[in-house]
């Protein structure tokens, strides 16, 4: 097989190109990937965070070529099919709050863009045109688009790029290594950094300010967990401040913290919601930013088009029927509220590892876990990425390597305990055995 043509994203193309048996997968079933050279792999990272059914789901599979059969595609401009429709109604019901429409999008750059354009549209729409700062915070990832970039703050996918939104501000982050390393679940410690968004506010003004987003759980920049409290007292300020929030669920939607949501776990109303990845559990490209009814509202008094904004295969007819199915499974097998006994089982097998050689932290919550090591001096990132190959290669075990020296992993929602056993005695054998 010729490598040379195509340019892999995130990855050494030189490295990649010259491996003796490339990372290349030509099936999936079930939690498993297969490969050209034949090795069963345990996807520990449900594909990119986005796997949540599983893989080659028969009910999403056959909704996608039932529908590949009777209409390929329609735009979404002046028209639409009854995908659409179907598939929004779905969203807001299993909402259950004021977030009442469903503009769909390709991917989850897409689906934070629309969020951000959403806000400043609506701020000019109000009149008050100064609202025009975002405030996002570092070491976040909201896609790669320049929207997304800018609002993130994750250096690496940033360096070789320097053109970016103006108006944009950064929080920190709440990682904290010193305080909270192994925490289970949220860290106790580092409730008052929500207050740096009070100082934020004071020194730019809330009448300059459009909207501030956030990830719940920072997945990308390596499953960082906010401390107790921490999101609900940001919510509490953009309210009293008339700043509007926008939460990327991009990873944390669709059963990934043992409920449907993010916002159900921690109890949270944002105005604008960032959907993609567990929405169709990986098997089409799709999007969606759900909007609340007062902003949806404000738009709707306009005459003419409400907003200059959507792209060719907004609401895509294949994309929407691997969704409405792909909501099915969720709702048949309940995987969008995990049974605890699992939730317990992967933390306790996670942080069974403490003590293991290099490691200086293991994070949880729901089925996302991270492993973070300790850099070495010449190289920092040595030991994350050879954790990651011989994880591959040696234990045919695929956990995701980010954040520079963090291991990251997002299981499918149908993991059972002899697989979560396997990820942890993989990555304890592997570890072990590195320098």
């Amino acid at each position: 097989m010729n490598l040379e043509h195509f340019w892999l994203p995130f990855t050494s193309n030189n490295n990649f190109k010259r491996l003796s048996k490339p990372r290349i997968i030509n099936r999936a079933e079930g939690m498993y990937y297969y490969t050209i050279h034949g090795d069963k792999i345990l996807d520990a990272h449900g594909g990119l965070w986005c796997c949540n059914a599983g893989h080659n789901r028969k009910e999403i599979v056959e909704a996608i070529q039932k529908q590949a059969s009777e209409l390929d595609f329609v735009p979404s401009y002046q028209m639409s099919h009854p995908g659409t429709f179907l598939l929004s109604n779905k969203l807001v019901n299993l909402l259950s709050n004021n977030l009442k429409y469903a503009f769909f999008t390709n991917s989850g750059s897409e689906a934070v863009e629309t969020a951000l354009k959403i806000s400043l549209a609506y701020w000019e729409l109000l009149g008050r045109k100064n609202k025009k700062i975002i405030i996002g915070r570092d070491r976040a990832f909201h896609g790669t688009s320049f929207g997304g970039m800018s609002v993130g703050n994750l250096m690496t996918t940033k360096q070789q790029f320097n053109r970016f939104l103006p108006d944009v501000v950064h929080l920190s982050h709440t990682h904290n290594l010193e305080k909270n390393a192994f925490s289970k679940g949220q860290p106790l410690n580092g409730l008052e950094l929500a207050d740096e968004l009070t100082e934020i506010i004071n020194k730019h003004g809330s009448e300059n300010i459009a909207a501030v987003i956030l990830e719940p759980i920072s997945g990308t920049g390596g499953v960082l967990i906010p401390p107790i409290g921490y999101l609900e007292r940001i919510k509490k300020i953009c309210t009293e401040n008339d700043i509007l929030l926008i939460f990327d669920e991009v990873i944390t939607g669709f059963g990934r913290l043992g409920k449907p949501f993010a916002i159900d776990y921690f109890g949270i109303e944002p105005d604008l919601l960032c959907l993609a990845k567990g929405l169709t559990s990986g098997t089409s490209p799709m999007g969606a930013t759900m909007i609340h009814k007062s902003i949806y509202d404000l738009f709707m008094d306009l005459n003419g088009v409400e907003l200059w904004h959507g792209y060719t295969y907004s609401g895509h007819p294949l994309s929407c029927a691997a969704a409405l199915a792909t909501l099915e499974v969720y709702e048949k097998e309940n995987l969008l509220n995990i049974n605890k006994e699992i939730l317990d089982y992967w933390e306790q097998g996670l942080h069974s590892l403490k003590g293991t050689k290099h490691i200086v932290d293991i994070r949880n919550i729901g089925l996302l876990g991270a492993i973070e090591l300790e850099q070495t001096e010449k190289n920092p990132i040595r030991r994350a990425v050879e954790t990651f190959e011989k994880m591959f290669h040696e234990e045919n075990c695929y956990v995701r390597l980010t954040g520079g020296n963090i291991l990251t992993m997002a299981p499918p929602l149908i993991i059972n305990k002899e697989e979560i056993d396997k990820i942890v005695s993989s990555l304890e054998t592997v570890l072990n055995s590195i320098d």
